[in-house]
């Protein structure tokens, strides 16, 4: 089989952690890279979470490297202390670092890969877009080499304001690069993510599978759930990070709409939204050219997300 060759961007967070899991046990995958953005915590703080869980998974081989510590414009406003916790990955007992990271900065390892790539590499963006945007304003030449960016981020409702989605809001002016870039983009927001939950007994089948990934991974739903639960009210643990890999390799799981995605960067109390035009109104109002760069996702079957999962956390052990 030939596996389609992936870069992930993200800063490990809960979600992160089991997204970079998922996409290890699938076979239709090759991780080439894992890169940080700081985000969930500060860069060090998500940097080294990555390795830990590349290190738990005993994926020694896959590089990892620093990316971005501040936003491109704004201050950072760290997104996870109260969802993630002090470390960016509280709650299961994490291993000691077993590699070192890249000297490479991150911005630098995905320039390596796509440049030794004989095959278009797909981008999983699932933290602020600042290393992904940095990379298409510094080497549009090497637009080229990238098949799709699939990210986590957005949607029509918020969770860090009432209209902005946390790993947006975080760096508004990078994610507007992003989806105006003119590679295609797959966009789990919060419409898609949000149903993608497990729920308290879903969880302890995961457990029950025994192996020492599953284990893990449900340990990890334990501490990222209380905030679900407690918090947003949630009828079980929402994966949102995996939503970007898991349209990767179930795209049939999941409802969809081609349409325009802008984000607003001046709002008073919009700063950070994703604008998702679903009918073309300045097409059908104004008569203009509609540029459909998103593949907006808005629904998913859940159970056979959560079975896909677990199977994934079981081929791991």
């Amino acid at each position: 089989m030939n596996k389609k060759p992936i870069i992930i961007d993200c800063d490990p967070g809960h979600d992160d952690a089991m997204a970079i899991l998922w996409a290890l046990a699938c076979e239709e995958l090759e991780i080439k890279a894992v890169t940080t953005v700081a985000g969930n915590q500060t860069i060090e703080k998500v940097t080294n979470n990555a390795v830990r869980v590349l290190t738990k998974a005993k994926a020694f081989h896959i590089p990892v490297a620093k990316g971005a510590q501040e936003p491109m414009v704004k201050k950072l406003v760290v997104g996870g202390e109260l969802v993630h916790g002090d470390s960016g990955l509280e709650g299961p007992k994490l291993p000691e670092n077993g590699f070192e990271i890249s000297q490479l900065s991150a911005l630098s390892l995905i320039e390596k890969v796509l440049k030794e790539s004989n095959e278009k590499v797909t981008i999983v963006a699932i933290g602020p877009l600042t290393n992904v945007a940095e990379l298409l304003i510094t080497r549009p030449d090497l637009k080229e080499k990238i098949e799709e960016i699939s990210i986590m981020g957005g949607g029509t409702v918020g969770n860090w304001t009432p209209a902005a989605e946390y790993n947006i809001f975080a760096d508004p002016e990078a994610a507007k690069v992003v989806f105006n870039c003119g590679i295609p983009v797959i966009m789990s927001g919060l419409d898609v993510t949000q149903k993608a939950y497990v729920t308290r007994e879903e969880n302890e089948r995961l457990r029950a599978q025994g192996n020492e990934i599953s284990v893990f991974a449900a340990e990890l739903i334990d501490y990222f759930s209380r905030y679900h639960y407690e918090v947003e009210g949630f009828p079980g643990c929402t994966l949102h990070d995996p939503c970007a890999v898991a349209a990767l390799v179930h795209p049939e799981i999941f409802s969809y709409k081609q349409c325009n995605v802008d984000v607003e960067l001046r709002g008073e109390l919009t700063t950070g939204m994703t604008v998702v035009d679903t009918i073309d109104y300045q097409k059908k109002l104004f008569g203009k050219t509609v540029n459909h760069n998103t593949k907006f996702l808005y629904d998913v079957d859940r159970e056979k997300f959560v079975q896909f999962f677990l199977e994934a956390m079981g081929r791991l052990g």
